[in-house]
Formats: C-alpha cells, sequence, structure tokens
C-alpha cells in the first residue's frame, strides 16, 4: 500500500482514482489510509451544490468548473447519484453532463452511488473529499444526490453550500421546508431564460428579509443559466465573496476544527458500538443484562449503564 500513497503524493492520478475506490469500499487499509491523507488536508476549499431532481446541478457544476479551469484553478468533483435499491446499483449519469473535462488533467472527476444512505451524500463522501483534497486540488465540488427536504447532510462537508433553484417547479416553497433555506450560503436560480425565473429569486429574497436571526452574511440570490453560461461569472464571485467572508471573521477555520472534531468523535462512537457488539456476541454476563430486560427484571437504563461501565472497565472492573 505504501507504493500506493508515493505515487498518490507524486500527482499520479491513476493513484487517486485507486485510492478513492478502496476508500468507497471501505477496504481493510481504508484507515490506515486516512490516517496518512489527514495532515495533508486543509488546503482544498469544498464547494457543495445541492438542490431538487432536475434542478440542472450537473450541468452548472460543469460551467462552473470551466469559470474554475479559465483561471488556472484545479477541481475535483464528486458527483452523487442514487442508488438503486432493488439492483444495487447507480446510474452515475452526471459524469456524461461534465465528459468535456474528461482528457484535462487540471479536473478529476468521480461519480459515487449513495448505497443506501440519506440526506444527499454517499457515506464515504468526506473520505473522498480528504483524498481530493491532499491531492492538491484547489477546489473540490460536491454535487449531491438531489433528494430535496432531508438533503442537509452537505452543510457538514462544504464551506460554501449552493442551493440550486428552477423556476416553475415551487422550489421557491421547498426553500422554507427542513432547513433547505439555513444551509444556503448562496442561492442559484438556474435555467433563468425561462418565465418565472425573476419570481423565483424576489420570493427568495422576501424569505431572506424575514429572516430575524441572520447576522453577518446574506445569502445572494444569483440568476444563472447552465446552458448559456450567463450568469455564471457572478456565481462563482458570490462564492469566492463568501469564502472571503469566512476568512475574514476566522470563521472558516473555526468551521473546519469543528468539522475535524465532530468527526473524532463520530470515529469514537463508532469504534466503542463496534467493541459493543462484538462483546454483545460472546456469550456472557453482557448478554445476562439484557436476558435480564427482557424478563423485566431490570430497566433498560440499568443494563445499559452495566454495559458501558463492563466495556470500560472490563470483566474485572466495577
Amino acid at each position: 500500500m505504501q507504493d500506493l500513497i508515493d505515487r498518490f503524493k507524486a500527482g499520479e492520478t491513476r493513484a487517486l482514482a485507486r485510492l478513492i475506490s478502496m476508500l468507497e469500499n471501505e477496504d481493510p487499509q481504508h484507515e490506515e489510509i486516512l490516517k496518512q491523507l489527514f495532515y495533508r488536508t486543509g488546503q482544498a476549499y469544498v464547494v457543495g451544490f445541492t438542490g431538487s431532481p432536475g434542478a440542472g446541478k450537473s450541468s452548472l457544476v460543469d460551467q462552473v468548473i470551466k469559470h474554475l479551469r479559465k483561471e488556472g484553478q484545479t477541481v475535483g468533483v464528486i458527483a452523487v447519484d442514487p442508488t438503486s435499491p432493488f439492483t444495487g446499483g447507480a446510474l452515475l449519469g452526471d459524469r456524461i453532463r461534465m465528459q468535456e473535462h474528461a482528457l484535462d488533467k487540471g479536473v478529476f472527476i468521480r461519480s459515487m452511488g449513495t448505497r443506501g444512505s440519506l440526506g444527499g451524500l454517499a457515506k464515504t463522501t468526506k473520505d473522498v473529499v480528504k483524498a481530493m483534497d491532499a491531492f492538491g486540488f484547489n477546489w473540490v465540488i460536491i454535487e449531491t444526490v438531489g433528494v430535496g427536504q432531508a438533503e442537509l447532510d452537505i452543510m457538514h462537508v462544504a464551506d460554501t453550500t449552493v442551493v440550486v433553484l428552477t423556476p416553475g417547479a415551487g422550489d421557491a416553497i421547498q426553500t422554507i421546508k427542513a432547513g433547505i433555506m439555513e444551509i444556503a450560503d448562496v442561492f442559484a436560480v438556474n435555467k433563468c431564460d425561462l418565465p418565472g425565473a425573476d419570481k423565483v429569486a424576489a420570493e427568495v429574497e422576501i424569505m431572506l428579509d424575514q429572516q430575524c436571526d441572520q447576522v453577518g452574511w446574506r445569502p445572494p440570490v444569483k440568476l444563472v443559466s447552465s446552458l448559456t453560461g450567463q450568469g455564471i461569472a457572478d456565481l462563482v464571485a458570490a462564492i469566492k465573496t463568501h469564502r472571503q467572508h469566512l476568512e475574514d471573521n476566522s470563521l472558516l477555520s473555526l468551521k473546519r476544527r469543528e468539522r475535524i472534531r465532530s468527526e473524532a468523535l463520530e470515529i469514537v462512537n463508532y469504534k466503542w458500538q463496534q467493541k459493543i457488539l462484538k462483546q454483545i456476541n460472546i456469550p456472557g454476563r453482557l448478554n445476562d443484562q439484557l436476558e435480564r430486560v427482557m424478563n423485566k427484571e431490570i430497566d433498560p437504563y440499568t443494563a445499559a449503564d452495566f454495559i458501558l461501565d463492563y466495556v470500560v472497565s472490563g470483566p474485572t472492573g466495577k
């Protein structure tokens, strides 16, 4: 594996692709890979594009890539697609819309299936972001699956979140629901050449005016067209302005520090659960406690306290 890591550090794209596959498939060595990548992360700026299906996220991301490449910036893209609950497969069609960049060495596009994960991202999306960041891309763009009101995971991964809306789809009303309004740092009203785009933008502006707790940053609303490229420069400028706002107020470093802290606690929680499950699969005192709960000899809380103490202190503990 060290040879693969060395090739990755040398900037070999095939090594990046192989490494991502290992992370996505949760290879037995994926933890060791992430340990080595950790100290190389924190350089890329991560932008998430979210919104309802059919909003034109892929085409919009394609236009943003073009703009960033003209500026000489390198871009890693993670396009998340839904996984079929019947076959377990995914079409991964977002890459088709971005195939113009297939031969561009400054762009790396990775499609991922959700594999049953909810919230708009695949379970290992954060790990793939780390790999692209450590590889040295200036920007990492994540396009979420497009599941609508439940699609909030992106806010825990991206530095800037762009919510994509379209006219004629009821999106302005959807923004009120389930926190979509709260996660947006920038609004992009796509397909602005269609009737009703100005109305959607105006409705979002009104909703922003009604937010009483808004301090420091008001999400701009940009009219764009992924078909013609209209407004793309303004959209990228808005993303950069948000980045500058975060940096000027030390919010970017704070956000990233909190993200690392949360991740460490998530790993603790996961390993803790694995340790308890391993103990429960072994006949002994833990199963005896669960049996007592099922017989209503003790309550679940007392049993839980015993199990936690047992796992922490061991059989010879209290």
